[in-house]
């Protein structure tokens, strides 16, 4: 009997997570939710949080239910990825509508860190008679909320390195722009940069490239646009200032007051695309948590030497021409 709740509470926090990711690049520096509510064997609403500073899941999920369902509410169990919030921030506390509801229980999968919230709501649940079930699935939460939860558990945001190289190990060639990934890669690099919150180069990657650094070739929101030196180094017309996405400049004598300034600004997630020294930097430091590093196939032979990064391989894989691999900094712990 014990296996089939299990069971079932998991396939329904599956379903959790899965609508939560729909969120991917809408919701930063919020976290991605969802949200399932389940009469019997029967899920009669569901939602998730779209848009930061809108509607959260659990009040999406709630609106969801079709008039003829809404007696069963309050003899359902809502199912919701993450821990309801118990303050009043954008919008009013989830904790709240869900005793106002009267539903009798809820099955979370991960407690929420951030100190407004931080164990409050499941404690309001329960002083309301609210039987709460924790941990479901909690390692799949934590892994689709790492963002979220690194920035609230280390006051830094989470940091994923990004560089392209030649087969023979270079990133490019000084004060000349060179392209060594194809269309495919560079679209999954669009990607990427839609589910962070911020991109991060220095002020010379900007002088040599004059890159957009945008969200151009995927959907999300635009990243801020986070250049490390000194705003008056870089031309007027040069694309990090035209009105496509915030643009801000950040000094810092090391990598680490860099990264505390961009903590301060709220911006709960990076990714660091250059250039070779500052991702050395943030390398040696041990300032990364994860890396994606794209291997074209032609060689320079001579140029800027890509930087030297070990980790753990959490997956390989090519698109067209190119190869993706994807690694994670074996010193980073996620805290419960």
């Amino acid at each position: 009997m014990a296996d089939k709740i299990l069971s079932t509470h998991e396939k329904y926090m599956r379903r959790c997570l899965e609508l939560a990711e729909l969120g991917n690049g809408f919701v930063a520096p919020n976290p991605m939710v969802g949200a399932v509510l389940v009469h019997g064997d029967r899920i009669i609403g569901e939602g998730y949080h779209q848009v930061c500073g809108q509607a959260h899941a659990e009040v999406n999920c709630i609106a969801s239910v079709a008039e003829e369902d809404r007696a069963l509410i309050a003899q359902s169990t809502l199912y919701v990825s993450l821990e309801p919030c118990a303050h009043t921030g954008k919008t009013p506390p989830c904790a709240d509508l869900i005793i106002r509801h009267n539903i009798p229980k809820v099955v979370i999968s991960v407690t929420d860190p951030f100190d407004a919230v931080n164990g409050k709501g499941i404690a309001r649940l329960r002083k309301n008679g609210v039987e709460v079930i924790t941990g479901v699935l909690e390692q799949e939460g934590r892994q689709l909320l790492k963002h979220f939860l690194y920035f609230h558990q280390h006051n830094l945001p989470f940091v994923t390195l990004k560089f392209a190289q030649s087969r023979d190990g270079f990133i490019g060639q000084p004060k000349k722009r060179i392209a060594i990934s194809g269309p495919l890669a560079q679209r999954y690099v669009h990607q990427l940069r839609a589910r962070h919150q911020g991109i991060l180069v220095g002020s010379n990657t900007v002088l040599t490239d004059n890159p957009a650094l945008t969200v151009r070739h995927w959907h999300g929101q635009q990243p801020v646009r986070i250049v490390v030196g000194k705003q008056e180094k870089i031309p007027a017309d040069y694309a990090v200032f035209d009105n496509s996405a915030p643009t801000v400049f950040i000094s810092g004598n090391t990598m680490m007051e860099v990264l505390k300034n961009i903590a301060e600004q709220g911006i709960i997630s990076v990714l660091i695309e250059g250039g070779a020294h500052i991702l050395q930097q943030c390398i040696d430091a041990q300032l990364w948590q994860e890396a994606c590093v794209i291997t074209g196939p032609d060689d320079l032979r001579e140029g800027i030497s890509a930087p030297a990064i070990q980790g753990i391989a959490t997956d390989t894989f090519s698109l067209a021409n190119d190869r993706i691999q994807l690694l994670k900094n074996p010193h980073v712990i996620l805290t419960a």
